[in-house]
């Protein structure tokens, strides 16, 4: 793996070429990420680096009038945390993910700062996020089956339908498709388009849809196929 980088997802939009053609686009607030940690093979058995995205502020117990901690920033980051971020010579992240690469050589904690431009327009990409969550739901939405007859005289409208044999095996096998929760998965799309680099605003806009919800986070790494 040669490029990688992490993001928060933005949102949806459409752009035009200089023809006039349409392009739906998602956009992406693309790093800049720190490396925070190098893994060597020496050391720790294999290559890897360790990059920190996003803001982060520290969690603060103090004390109130009658002595009862009180815990400021719950969700801030730990002394354990905190120091580890010290140590790298940079303040807390948010977001904190291992990539192995090729070149661990080139990167310096603290210091190697990975930003947008790392792409370039059309690069293939490979997006990972977690999906948005669905909640519970029935086997037409989660997978999609057929619907019974709309007729009012019918009993069979949005049931999964048999599910299976009424006497060999006599058991539902594992994996059938049934109703239960669907989404909130991690998901990978592959070959995506870099249409676009902002490397000002720290933006890549890739072409079509990435999973998740607004403001989640996604990691864009360099494509492990080719199509066409």
């Amino acid at each position: 793996m040669k490029k990688v980088i992490m993001a928060t997802k933005v949102g949806m939009t459409q752009i035009f070429n200089e023809d006039g053609v349409l392009t739906p686009v998602t956009v992406l607030e693309a790093g800049p990420c720190v490396v925070t940690q190098v893994k060597t093979m020496d050391k720790d058995g294999y290559e890897a680096i360790q990059l920190g995205f996003g803001e982060k502020k520290e969690k603060v117990i103090s004390k109130d009038g009658s002595g009862k901690k009180v815990i400021k920033n719950p969700h801030g980051a730990t002394k354990a945390e905190a120091g580890h971020f010290k140590n790298a010579g940079t303040t807390p992240k948010k977001f904190v993910k291992e990539f192995r690469v090729e070149n661990v050589a080139d990167y310096t904690v603290g210091e190697s700062v990975i930003k947008a431009d790392i792409f370039a327009e059309g690069d293939k990409i490979d997006v990972t996020a977690k999906s948005k969550g669905k909640g519970y739901a029935g086997g037409i939405k989660r997978y999609g089956m057929r619907s019974g007859p709309s007729g009012h005289g019918s009993k069979y409208h949005r049931h999964a339908g048999s599910n299976g044999s009424a006497t060999t095996p006599g058991r539902v096998f594992k994996g059938k498709k049934m109703p239960g929760h669907k989404g909130a998965v991690q998901v990978t799309v592959q070959n995506l388009e870099v249409v676009k680099v902002d490397v000002e605003n720290n933006v890549i806009l890739v072409k079509g849809a990435v999973p998740g919800p607004k403001k989640s986070l996604v990691l864009v790494k360099e494509t492990v196929k080719t199509g066409k």
